[in-house]
């Protein structure tokens, strides 16, 4: 865990934290020009089933347990070698690096922060959210009680996560600047110990880690501070060079389905998925389960990505404008040639 030195304010050109504490500087670009990425790939999806033996390593715990849970992993067209379960954009860059993860689903923001230190990605499958997913979480004994009370306190921040995008969009929609506040630059999984020893006064938490926290420190004056700030964007991206391979580029078209049918399954066998889930994996009770369940927006894949751009493209400007990465445009993210997959093999209700 970070100590009292992690407090100081993020400098202009900060850097991007990966989980093992290793850092990655932003790949030699100059203060105002453009990042950029390599080109799309291009060529039809291949139309059969990938080649016996094809094999990946995907990082999405919930859809491992989701296709466990349905009896739809044996389904799967191909092995899946290792489900790491890697959940923070940071770490999943770094296991895409190492090549030790080949598929994964972050939030929206991760592949414009690979996209940033030159790291060659691409989007293939989006889930949007329409509720907020993180909540603000005050320290112990703070008299925080709404996000323009933000101003002077000490905010955890971490730049390649989703929670440092609705932190900057929630100073902003609250009226203030990045000025206005002490951005304590840190990963989310240093979240919960840096508010119980107050070396931040406010951090964005998801269920069900908010739920932990609350419960255990609700007594000593910690709370929850609600926004209306939607995290809009699950993805699901590969490095390029996984798509650059005939057999796992098929593998991954395979995926689609199965990881927007997990969703689906999730969402319409509830208490099944509270047990399995909030329950058995993450350590909560059945009642706080069951509250979490009814929190979370129903999931919903988009026919057209036009949305997802617009969205990806409003957050890499707003990374911008506080000084965290280059000017870019994030519509070489996307790879456009799985833009239906998702939505196609989900039923009409699911789709948008």
């Amino acid at each position: 865990m970070s100590t009292v030195a992690s407090r100081t304010p993020l400098a202009r050109r900060s850097f991007l934290a990966l989980g093992s504490g290793a850092l990655l500087g932003l790949a030699g670009c100059a203060e105002g020009t453009a990042a950029s990425v390599g080109s799309a790939p291009t060529g039809k999806l291949p139309s059969g089933a990938p080649p016996p033996g094809t094999e990946l390593s995907i990082s999405i715990h919930s859809t491992e347990l989701q296709l466990k849970a349905s009896g739809k992993l044996a389904e799967l067209p191909f092995r899946v070698t290792h489900w790491p379960n890697f959940t923070a954009g940071p770490d999943v860059i770094q296991g895409f690096r190492a090549r030790s993860i080949q598929l994964a689903s972050n939030a929206g923001l991760p592949p414009i922060q690979a996209q940033a230190i030159g790291f060659d990605t691409k989007i293939v499958a989006v889930q949007l959210h329409e509720k907020p997913l993180y909540v603000f979480a005050t320290a112990p004994g703070t008299d925080i009680r709404s996000a323009e009370d933000f101003r002077g306190k000490k905010l955890g921040f971490s730049q390649g996560q989703a929670q440092g995008a609705v932190l900057l969009r929630a100073v902003k929609e609250a009226g203030l600047s990045k000025d206005d506040v002490t951005l304590v630059p840190l990963t989310s999984n240093q979240f919960l110990t840096a508010l119980q020893t107050k070396q931040v006064d406010v951090a964005p938490l998801a269920e069900p880690v908010l739920t932990k926290y609350v419960d255990q420190f609700g007594k000593d004056g910690a709370r929850r501070i609600n926004t209306e700030v939607v995290d809009l964007l699950s993805v699901l991206w590969a490095p390029t060079s996984v798509l650059e391979n005939g057999d796992k580029l098929a593998a991954v078209k395979s995926f689609i389905p199965f990881w927007a049918r997990g969703s689906v399954w999730a969402w319409e066998h509830k208490e099944r998925w509270n047990q399995v889930y909030y329950v058995k994996d993450q350590g909560v009770t059945a009642q706080d389960g069951r509250r979490i369940v009814k929190s979370l927006s129903v999931p919903v894949f988009p026919k057209s990505w036009d949305k997802a751009i617009a969205w990806e493209q409003e957050t890499a400007d707003l990374l911008t404008e506080n000084g965290f990465i280059p000017k870019t445009r994030v519509d070489s993210l996307f790879d456009r040639r799985f833009e239906s997959i998702a939505a196609r093999s989900v039923p009409a209700e699911y789709r948008k």
